[in-house]
């Protein structure tokens, strides 16, 4: 008897090692964001626990170094099988071999087109998609409820006019030290995606042709929207770049220093919001001009496979699987209840109980009118943009020569990738 017990104690554990050796471990990477990490690290429970034979490594890296960790580890053969992508940087992505499209036997256009929001169609190259979001995002007006009514406002700007207003209350300087600032600008945030797919189109002109190829921004009324931003540092002097030193010096003014009364940002930003900030804020859609025209910018991490997932069949199907296991409806709840970000799927963005959630309705009814700018290359371009803003601000640049200069720039852009 005790011979047979060794017997099958042995057997059980070949077939203990035989399933640890089969188990297979997967990479994902993504830049390092709190609430996003938070929401991974759910999300891959779940995931090895409906999987058990699969193990998934999640790694973050900054969010300055991220892109290019990847562009580095990748080419080499290291790095992630699924990897986090900005979507305006899927073109120069994709031209580098970074990521792949995916594979219709895992992932089916049609079904993609009809189940994911529209906006989800910049994915696509030429007609295949290389990766889908888990969320999309959407800009508004956040504001320090309190500080607005301690200033005599019940109710947040809903014009441009009436945001400097208030904004010019709410600024508090001690000699030529500002100590307060009503609008937290931020050329290096999302004010660069504010003057060039909201502030453009509300004065008069889209940004670009549909095409993507041609700059339309240089116009007169893109002008004059470049104008208008300029104006609330150098004129209006409502906000300060950097007030809050850092590229998202702003948010830490707003949440947390409680030294910026409002800023404009994406939904992202609603769960670090709501979990640091220690006073009543409100979010409001983007003011408008006179002429009632509404814009706004959206936009979506989206996640895709390198070519570290092909390397092998078995990979490359548990690549898919948590892919697919990460842009599922339940994970999109997740994704909105800890980071703020939308669901990307059709059937969430109509929830009745999201569309009049007073955070989220702002952002929720911007979708309708939101557009997804057609980057070539969204890190070059962004440069443009803040570039022309820190020559006038900084350098004292005629607005108009330096706004001349960046549609110049945008377009050797374009040029130089579609010539390739």
């Amino acid at each position: 008897m005790k011979a047979v017990t060794k017997l099958i104690v042995a057997a059980a554990l070949v077939l203990l090692s035989g399933t640890a050796l089969a188990q297979i471990t997967i990479t994902y990477w993504q830049f390092d964001f709190a609430t996003r990490v938070e929401a991974i690290n759910q999300l891959i429970a779940q995931f090895e626990a409906e999987n058990p034979g699969i193990r998934v490594v999640h790694e973050t890296f900054p969010h300055a170094a991220y892109a290019e960790q990847v562009a580095v580890a990748v080419p080499a053969g290291q790095g992630p099988d699924v990897a986090q992508l900005f979507y305006g940087w899927l073109p120069m992505w994709a031209r580098a071999g970074l990521v792949k499209p995916l594979p219709e036997q895992f992932f089916d256009t049609a079904t993609i087109d009809a189940e994911f929001v529209p906006m989800v169609q910049v994915a696509k190259i030429d007609g295949v998609y290389y990766g889908l979001p888990t969320s999309v995002r959407t800009l508004a007006l956040f504001y320090n409820r309190d500080k607005l009514e301690a200033a005599g406002f019940s109710q947040p700007p809903s014009t441009w006019d009436e945001l400097i207003e208030v904004a010019k209350a709410l600024t508090v300087r001690v000699g030529p030290r500002f100590t307060q600032i009503g609008l937290g600008v931020a050329p290096a945030g999302q004010d660069h995606h504010l003057i060039r797919e909201v502030l453009t189109r509300q004065f008069g002109t889209p940004p670009h042709s549909e095409d993507g190829r041609q700059v339309l921004f240089g116009n007169e009324a893109g002008l004059a929207a470049f104008e208008f931003y300029t104006s609330l540092i150098t004129e209006h002097e409502i906000g300060v770049i950097e007030f809050v030193p850092g590229a998202g010096g702003y948010r830490e003014g707003f949440r947390s220093l409680e030294n910026i009364a409002m800023i404009i940002d994406g939904s992202f930003a609603v769960g670090d919001t709501a979990a640091v900030a220690q006073f009543t804020w409100g979010v409001a859609p983007i003011p408008t001009l006179d002429n009632g025209v509404r814009a706004n910018f959206g936009s979506f991490w989206m996640n895709g496979l390198t070519p570290n997932a092909f390397r092998d069949p078995a990979i490359l199907e548990a690549s898919a699987k948590f892919l697919e296991f990460i842009t599922r409806p339940e994970a999109m709840r997740i994704k909105l209840e800890l980071v703020g970000e939308l669901p990307a799927r059709r059937e969430l963005i109509d929830d009745p109980q999201l569309v009049v959630d007073p955070v989220f309705e702002p952002f929720v009814a911007a979708l309708a009118y939101a557009t997804a700018t057609r980057f070539v290359d969204e890190l070059a371009q962004r440069r443009v943009i803040i570039d022309a803003v820190n020559r006038v601000v900084m350098e004292g640049m005629d607005p108009a020569e330096s706004w001349r200069l960046a549609a110049q720039e945008e377009q050797g852009i374009l040029d130089q990738f579609h010539r390739q």
